[in-house]
């Protein structure tokens, strides 16, 4: 069950709010459409109720708010636009990447694929999807989880008429089992014939709350469409019988030789131009719109009928005539008393069913709720409750008049991040592409070091020119990092529409131990490939083992590591995948003069002894000669790279723990 009190978002400058005191119930085993053209608030109002957009009121999902709720993602399935995954992934991939996100497992992916019949496109990319099959894939991942709730907006737009009855048999199949589910639609005849309850906005405000069947009675109205050349002269005569027969009938000239007959048939309307001569070209029972009026409030409506009763001697070509509107009656205008909905005298609505005034009060009395569980909620009321103003400020009692405010959350974390980071980054041929070409490149400027000559070995295997500030493999991990973050970002798959990427330990030290283990292995084929190279060119005589190896190995995978690093790092922090690439060219360019700048001059002290004495103070045996290693890691720290990149790690880490914690704290 979805309960929606007081949904108001900001208003921007002097614009009015894009929804305004909006409360309205959906409940559990019912669909329920929420309906208005263009603008009238509704993705607003789902923005609102999940937490995606900053505003006033309170939504609860079975009685708890979603910051409330542990794993949301469990409990909402929510489809708002297009799939946010990357277009280079196949929907198979897309799929089980989320599993990992919100903790389910991985043959989920292959279930929901043929629940929602994309078995044979589970290799297709997504962005070679159509509009059909991205529905249909949305839906997909809506339902991985197995929600309580599905929370789609506008889920049918573009889709042709059998893939909309599809959709709408995938959401009553849901419904039926028990689930509560809430659609946006701008068309009044898919919310009539696909929901059970209609919740109708317009101008941000809340219409009518009504079940469907009542809806389609008494908004969504059969018509006779009219087409003939003395159009003014048919209305006349069908305005004058209605008024002479006391007949509820609504004549409204669309334009040109175009009538549309509301509360008549065509038989009647034939009749009529049959007696009277008049030529008809086309005669025709339609439903294709809410009938004029209908998106007005109800006293609005009733105030316009009076008008037109008592207000103009006689209608002119284009306005409405012998206009009575149906099932709303008014007094005299100055008598003071309340207009009433004679539908509702007669029993005619349904339990729970609403029509809303326009009047403010009316409205901050029906928000002003307190909770899930007070006897004044949407569905609280049993038969009647098309009140006016004065009765409803009289039955409910208001409480404060600004709802609580709503506060724009991260997207949760992944419950298995390890594993999502593998699927990401696997999922995809950047990563492989990029370590190709790294590769080709390294092998080439080996061979080319090699030629000219004057270059050490050390640097001749690493591929690394004296003229460049980093050798190929130390950019292609500091890349494959920098996408580690950025494509977050660019494709948002863990925050849709939310446009913030959790930050996470748990994710963060995902992405840093698959980036390590990339650059590793990266590190590990560029030696291997360029020794093979160079034996192969030039023989046995540039391939041999210096005798400082491991100096130089931890030198070389602490430097590729770093780099990857800081992509990761520098991505997150600025959000972007170039600011992490740019993070890694400039700590060699800007951060290696400013580490030689303070190194230079004489040192009047120096650090020989450095692993006895972390021994003493931690009182640790190192196994396996392990004050070499330590040795080797502060030499190379000691160096001028080294310490830029450790400097440089340690600036990006605290200011993405500054970020986090200045995220949780807002």
């Amino acid at each position: 069950m979805i309960q929606a009190f007081g949904l108001t978002s900001h208003s921007h400058k002097d614009l009015p709010p894009a929804v305004d005191d909006v409360s309205f119930e959906a409940r559990a085993g019912h669909i329920t459409a929420l309906l208005g053209a263009t603008g009238a608030g509704k993705t607003t109002a789902l923005r609102l109720m999940l937490e995606l957009q900053r505003g006033r009121g309170l939504t609860y999902f079975r009685g708890r708010p979603l910051h409330r709720i542990a794993h949301p993602s469990r409990e909402v399935g929510a489809l708002l636009g297009e799939v946010p995954g990357h277009p280079a992934r196949t929907v198979r991939g897309h799929l089980r990447l989320l599993c990992a996100a919100v903790g389910v497992p991985v043959r989920r992916a292959d279930e929901v694929l043929e629940v929602v019949g994309l078995v044979s496109l589970r290799d297709e990319r997504l962005g070679t999807l159509s509009r059909g099959m991205d529905r249909r894939l949305g839906l997909a991942c809506a339902l991985l989880s197995d929600p309580h709730t599905l929370v789609l907006d506008d889920p049918a737009d573009g889709l042709s008429t059998r893939e909309s009855h599809w959709l709408h048999g995938m959401l009553r199949a849901h419904a039926t089992q028990g689930g509560t589910v809430l659609f946006t639609t701008s068309e009044p005849k898919e919310a009539a014939r696909a929901a059970d309850h209609v919740v109708t906005l317009e101008q941000g405000r809340l219409v009518a709350d009504q079940a469907a069947a009542e809806f389609a009675r008494t908004r969504l109205r059969p018509r006779v469409a009219v087409r003939t050349p003395h159009a003014v002269r048919l209305a006349a005569l069908l305005a004058r019988e209605a008024r002479t027969a006391q007949r509820s009938v609504e004549v409204v000239r669309e334009g040109g030789n175009r009538l549309s007959v509301y509360g008549s048939t065509c038989a009647d309307v034939g009749e009529t131009a049959f007696r009277h001569g008049i030529l008809v070209h086309q005669l025709a029972d339609e439903m294709g719109d809410m009938g004029p009026g209908a998106g007005r409030f109800p006293g609005d409506a009733a105030e316009a009928a009076q008008d037109a009763r008592t207000g103009a001697t006689g209608p002119e070509p284009g306005e409405l005539l012998g206009r009575r509107v149906v099932g709303v009656t008014g007094t005299t205008p100055g008598r003071g008393r309340a207009q009433v909905n004679p539908a509702s005298q007669s029993g005619s609505h349904m339990p729970g069913d609403r029509v809303v005034h326009a009047d403010r009060s009316a409205h901050g009395a029906q928000a002003a709720l307190g909770g899930p569980d007070t006897d004044s909620s949407p569905a609280a009321g049993h038969g009647d409750t098309a009140l006016s103003p004065a009765t409803a400020s009289r039955t409910h009692t208001p409480l404060p008049t600004l709802p609580p405010p709503i506060s724009v959350r991260s997207a949760p974390s992944p419950l298995r991040p390890l594993r999502y980071e593998l699927r990401r980054a696997a999922g995809i041929g950047t990563g492989f592409l990029t370590g190709a070409a790294v590769l080709v490149t390294s092998a080439l400027t080996a061979v080319l070091l090699a030629r000219v000559g004057h270059t050490p070995q050390a640097r001749l295997l690493a591929a690394w020119p004296r003229e460049l500030p980093l050798p190929p493999a130390a950019l292609g991990a500091g890349l494959l990092g920098a996408l580690a973050f950025g494509d977050e970002f660019r494709h948002p798959a863990l925050a849709a529409d939310r446009g913030t990427v959790p930050r996470r330990l748990g994710l963060l030290t995902a992405k840093l131990v698959v980036a390590a283990v990339t650059a590793l292995t990266l590190a590990f084929l560029v030696v291997g490939c360029d020794a093979e190279v160079l034996y192969l060119v030039y023989g046995r005589e540039l391939t041999e083992v210096p005798a400082d190896w491991l100096s130089l190995s931890t030198s070389w995978f602490g430097l590729v590591v770093g780099c990857a690093w800081a992509g990761v790092l520098a991505a997150g922090v600025f959000r972007s995948t170039t600011a992490g690439l740019a993070a890694v060219v400039a700590v060699p360019v800007a951060v290696v003069p400013l580490v030689q700048k303070a190194l230079e001059g004489a040192s009047l002290r120096a650090a020989a002894g450095l692993p006895v004495r972390l021994r003493e103070v931690f009182l640790l045996q190192w196994p396996f000669g392990g004050e070499r290693y330590l040795v080797g890691a502060v030499r190379v720290i000691a160096q001028p790279v080294g310490g830029a990149l450790a400097l440089s790690l340690t600036a990006l880490l605290c200011a993405y723990l500054l970020t986090t914690l200045r995220s949780r704290v807002r």
